[in-house]
């Protein structure tokens, strides 16, 4: 039969829906993310810190091993709320790296290879395709911050010869509302500077440097100026801050640089918000070729 004897009418099969497609999309970008053998030895070297942690909570709660040390591992190792400060943020730090590796990987790809428009003509949304990304990269990030780190809670109270765990629930909770506020300002911002930046090496320098880069200004900012409020562009020192209140850890940074958690909350919504209107103006349907 030629072809202008056919006939054509619209598909009338089944039809994914939207929530169907975006899990689609996250696959994918989780699949492309591990399908570097680098990604898997970062992996495998963020979760080194969580084993020796493993072995600290481990002496510090076993019999045999304090009467080995003459019962001082619980004096080396007091697994508290400092404790778990420092297993937090350790982890979260090396999330920024493997962030650094993995979210240009995700978004990068369809830029360079000019794939967005391709996509994008597809039923989803650009809210649509970024979720997806973004669900890639939470997921990513979730198995070295917040999930070793609530295991080794479960640990330490199941280990522990007193009921630790429900006078200890703070801990938890703070884990896991620190990593989520980390790991939702990270991917967020490692989706925004990779979909500017075309080149997957220098994405990942860029990432590194707005964290790193504005806390070296307001550093400088504060003191000259004599102020606090420089500190308001250091991210790691307000993050840092945010994970000691959540888990009521005591505070070692001068008082005199106090920042309240209102404005702390503030610039980190702010932040988010500048990321926003990043992704608003590149992740586009079409590409507008200037000559």
């Amino acid at each position: 039969m030629a072809v202008y004897k056919r006939s054509y009418r619209a598909y009338e099969g089944p039809v994914t829906s939207p929530a169907e497609r975006i899990l689609v999309l996250a696959r994918y970008a989780w699949a492309e993310a591990w399908a570097s053998k680098i990604t898997i030895a970062l992996f495998i070297l963020c979760l080194v810190p969580c084993l020796i942690s493993l072995v600290g909570i481990y002496a510090a709660n076993n019999p045999l091993v304090r009467s080995l040390i003459n019962g001082k591992a619980s004096e080396l190792i007091n697994v508290d709320a400092g404790f778990f400060l420092k297993v937090l943020s350790g982890q979260c730090w090396l999330a920024l790296v493997l962030l650094s590796w993995v979210a240009p990987r995700v978004i990068t790809f369809d830029l360079a290879d000019s794939a967005l428009p391709i996509l994008l003509s597809h039923p989803i949304s650009r809210f649509g395709y970024l979720f997806g990304k973004f669900l890639a990269l939470f997921a990513t990030l979730s198995i070295v911050t917040w999930i070793p780190c609530l295991g080794l809670f479960i640990y330490q109270g199941y280990t522990s010869t007193l009921p630790w765990m429900a006078g200890n629930l703070r801990i938890a909770f703070g884990i896991l509302a620190g990593s989520f506020i980390w790991i939702i300002l990270l991917s967020i911002l490692g989706l925004a500077l990779s979909a500017w930046v075309k080149w997957r090496v220098v994405a990942t320098g860029v990432i590194f440097a707005a964290v790193f880069i504005p806390a070296g200004v307001g550093a400088i900012a504060s003191a000259v100026l004599r102020t606090r409020w420089g500190f308001l562009l250091n991210i790691p020192y307000m993050i840092t801050l945010v994970w000691q209140r959540l888990l009521g850890a005591p505070e070692h940074f001068n008082t005199d640089n106090f920042l309240p958690n209102g404005s702390i909350a503030c610039m980190l919504t702010l932040a988010c918000l500048v990321c926003f209107a990043m992704l608003n103006q590149r992740i586009r349907a079409r590409e507008v070729v200037r000559g």
